[in-house]
């Protein structure tokens, strides 16, 4: 799920920096990169991938 929202962070990036479009300093192209590259990252490290509720059924 991380590297789905990391591609779409990725996308953004490349409309912003494709159509030239001026944005707040904080909101740059290169922002968007590290952000997406970040959740890349914790896509290949495992993290969010095993999560489960946990379960409610007695053994018997």
């Amino acid at each position: 799920m991380l590297a789905a929202v990391g591609a779409v962070i990725f996308a953004i990036g490349y409309l912003i920096n494709a159509t030239s479009t001026g944005t707040d300093a904080g909101f740059t192209p290169f922002s968007l990169l590290l952000a997406g590259a970040f959740c890349v990252a914790l896509h290949l490290a495992g993290v969010g991938t095993g999560w489960a509720p946990p379960s409610r059924r007695r053994r018997r």
